[in-house]
């Protein structure tokens, strides 16, 4: 399947309080498909999450990337820069852990609503605070399987507050993959130990991938710390995961 096979559309989802933009993507071609779910870094839904969700589309599914900055900063969309990283940091410390599920739900249901949906098992992908919230996004029912990218923070906080979302580890529902850079300086490898023998302690279906020379952000390709071997590794693993998960 080619990005000629594909349709893609920005989308308003109703998640009750408000209206939020998304991008989807989704195969031209008459069937049903799983749906994914993919959160952004704190740059928005920008080209390379727009990418994201293509190339998942590409792999046989429905996928769509909701602005999870709705509330705090509509049409966010931004590059690499550090005066936009600082930017986009201080509006991911105006999100809510209770927002930020009812929105990934809203997706949910928005795919559940399409007539080629297969509308029973959903994946979610994230990278950076959308690692962070795909570890959380996991605890929704309907998620069976997740793949975080280099969430910080896991271990230390939540989005607006009260425990860390690792104390959430016991409530996901399904399988998960978390990815790291064993030279990002954002996430410690104490973290990740911690990370993995939570999900280990609650028996939840996982597998951690630390990437020797891998920086944060590896895997975006229009960031200075991408790495072509961790990312392409990744990749693999990924669509290893959602074909196991979600085309049975």
């Amino acid at each position: 399947m080619t990005v000629s096979d594909l349709k893609t559309n920005d989308i308003k989802i109703d998640a009750g309080d408000v209206q939020v933009d998304a991008y989807l993507a989704e195969p031209s071609t008459e069937g049903t498909y799983p749906g994914v779910i993919v959160i952004q870094e704190v740059f928005g839904v920008n080209d390379h999450i727009k990418d994201v969700t293509r190339r998942i589309a590409n792999e046989g599914y429905i996928a769509v990337a909701p602005a999870i900055y709705q509330r705090q900063a509509p049409g966010f969309a931004v590059g690499y820069s550090e005066q936009k990283l600082a930017e986009g940091r201080k509006y991911k410390e105006q999100t809510k852990a209770s927002e930020l599920l009812n929105d990934i739900q809203a997706s949910i249901n928005c795919l559940k609503s399409l007539p080629n949906c297969q509308g029973e098992r959903f994946g979610c992908i994230g990278f950076c605070f959308g690692g962070h919230v795909a570890y959380l996004a996991a605890t929704l029912p309907d998620i069976q399987a997740t793949a975080s990218f280099y969430g910080a923070g896991i271990a230390t906080n939540t989005p607006g507050g009260g425990e860390p979302i690792i104390t959430r580890t016991k409530d996901i529902q399904g399988t998960l993959y978390a990815f790291f850079g064993k030279e990002d300086p954002l996430i410690p490898l104490e973290q990740v130990d911690q990370i993995e023998a939570e999900l280990k302690k609650h028996n939840i279906p996982h597998r951690i991938f630390r990437y020797d020379g891998a920086e944060h952000g590896f895997f975006c390709d229009q960031r200075a710390s991408y790495q072509p071997a961790a990312a392409q590794d990744s990749w693999e693993r990924v669509q290893g995961l959602f074909q196991e998960t979600l085309k049975q």
